[in-house]
């Protein structure tokens, strides 16, 4: 069963952060990989992060390398996507979705075998 759920969004000036959230149950076993997402206005959904609990990698797209760093709690009840140096293009609805890994570095996250998009979080980057 799908049990993700996004969370932390909002209204933030451009170099700001936010840290979104994912609750996730059963992350190590039935959701050991999760991807993070966004979708702009008049734009395709992008892969943007990616942790693994299989092999432990992690990936980030290149428009948030450096920027955005993903985590998960102690108990590893929820993941979360920290985003500093936010920047107006960052402006999106944010989603996490269980995927079945996590690309290699220079590869892309898909999320064509996405079965569901929960509501999504929406981070706004606005001066």
């Amino acid at each position: 069963q799908v049990q993700l759920a996004e969370s932390g969004g909002g209204l933030v000036q451009p170099g700001g952060s936010l840290r979104l959230s994912c609750a996730a149950s059963g992350l190590t076993l039935d959701h050991p990989v999760i991807g993070w997402f966004r979708q702009a206005p008049g734009k395709e959904r992008e892969g943007v992060s990616c942790i693994s609990s299989i092999d432990g990698s992690t990936f980030y797209a290149n428009s948030v390398k450096g920027r955005f760093t993903g985590s998960r709690d102690n108990a590893e009840n929820t993941v979360y996507l920290q985003m500093n140096s936010l920047k107006p293009e960052d402006t999106a609805v944010y989603y996490c979705a269980r995927v079945l890994a996590c690309p290699v570095v220079g590869g892309t996250l898909s999320g064509d075998g996405v079965a569901y998009w929960g509501k999504g979080t929406l981070v706004t980057v606005s001066s």
